[in-house]
């Protein structure tokens, strides 16, 4: 389905407003992005990630003059770069890979965070897109390019399989290595192209047959797919690269492509919700959205002779839960490319019966129209993740110029 005009102009001024999360929260002096809008909260290095690669596109669009874009991200890599690493006291990071959550000010290690592999994943993501668009000759955009390459060949990747075979969740100074390992399907699946790619420290390629050795492979509601319950596992690394006519051995003995795999994960998603097994109000063919979320709990109601268990942040997924009946917009934007018309569809009826999901900033992060909140109206989350408003930027301007892929694809053909 080809988008009307109208239609067009809409996604392009929510693209807009949501990017504004990035240019107006940003502390400008290092480039850290919050988390969250909830007051207090640190900075976290996925956000940051999602906003570098959110002024690659403000950029290209003119939303903002190219040569702030630039000094901005020049800015937040030179944090990245020159901060204290290793074992000083309140370091930013070590072994080339970064704390999860990291002081707005200062850019210090908070809440005693893990040395994260997947956050650090996306934020070189974010890096290596700005180091391959900005390409003139004038020092801001050189600097660019020579720290997003540095931070990526700093990253060692097989000092994170720690002494296994798949790549572990991360490392705290405190206990060493977190117990889990990245297996399974998952949003780990841009990691390990990043580990495998790496020109430095890459990873053997059994590391990659041990995370896909334990894939799960399902039918459900009419579609075979690769499983995976919360809608972002399915959506985050498809952000940057373009899955479409790329298959692993797992794949091609399925005939698919991850992309496909995503798209059937939305159709799930759709039929999950007109079927409402667990009879949450509000769901149906155009209400649908399930994924990693700030919801209205901890909290345990009676509702309408039904005892109902509400949860806070939470990866909710389809079909086998959790699910509270808390939906999520940003996971429905971040499926546009894989059905358009479907997307839009649902992001006008959501729209239409539910207008205080919006704001100067776009979509709030969630809402749950079971809740009893509002006069009866349901509860609305009044804040914003920056892990929900870039993939709403970043995927709209995929389904428009497919910018985000094209830029990833220029940066294998340089690596190699």
């Amino acid at each position: 389905m080809s988008l009307t005009a109208r239609q067009t102009r809409g996604l392009v001024r929510l693209a807009r407003d949501t990017f504004r999360y990035f240019w107006d929260l940003t502390n400008p002096d290092n480039g850290m992005v919050p988390d969250s809008t909830k007051k207090g909260y640190p900075s976290s290095i996925t956000a940051t990630g999602l906003g570098l690669s959110c002024l690659v596109v403000a950029a290209e669009r003119g939303w903002i003059p190219r040569a702030k874009a630039a000094e901005r991200v020049r800015t937040t890599l030179r944090t990245f770069w020159y901060g204290p690493k290793e074992y000083e006291l309140h370091a930013i990071g070590h072994r080339g890979f970064f704390y999860h959550f990291l002081d707005m000010q200062n850019g210090h290690r908070s809440w005693e965070s893990e040395l994260s592999t997947i956050d650090t994943t996306f934020f070189l993501a974010g890096a290596l897109t700005c180091g391959i668009y900005f390409d003139r000759e004038d020092a801001a955009e050189r600097e660019i390019r020579a720290l997003a390459d540095a931070l990526y060949r700093r990253a060692d990747w097989r000092w994170a399989l720690a002494g296994g075979t798949a790549v572990s969740h991360g490392w705290t100074p405190e206990k060493g290595f977190l117990r889990y390992r990245w297996q399974g399907y998952n949003e780990a699946l841009l990691l390990y192209i990043l580990a495998l790619g790496s020109p430095t420290h890459p990873i053997p390629a059994g590391a990659y047959r041990a995370w896909a050795e334990t894939y799960s492979w399902k039918r459900i509601y009419g579609e075979e797919l690769l499983y995976a319950g919360p809608l972002f596992v399915h959506q985050l690394s498809h952000i940057w690269i373009d899955f479409r006519g790329i298959q692993d051995r797992f794949m091609r003995g399925r005939g698919i492509d991850y992309f496909e795999n995503t798209r059937r994960a939305t159709r799930v998603q759709q039929r999950y919700a007109i079927r409402n097994p667990r009879g949450f109000k509000g769901y149906g063919e155009h209400v649908w959205g399930i994924s990693a979320s700030d919801g209205p709990g901890p909290a345990v109601m009676t509702i309408r002779g039904k005892v109902r268990r509400f949860w806070d942040y939470r990866g909710r997924g389809v079909p086998w839960g959790p699910d509270d009946g808390t939906l999520t917009p940003w996971a429905v934007v971040a499926s546009l490319p894989f059905d358009p018309g479907l997307v839009v569809q649902t992001m006008e009826e959501i729209d239409r019966r539910y207008p205080k999901i919006k704001s100067e900033l776009g979509y709030r992060c969630s809402f749950n129209p079971t809740f009893p909140a509002d006069s009866g109206k349901g509860w609305t989350a009044q804040g914003y993740y920056g892990l929900d408003q870039g993939p709403i930027v970043l995927m709209i301007e995929n389904q428009r110029s497919e910018l985000p892929w094209r830029l990833m694809r220029k940066i294998w053909r340089t690596s190699a």
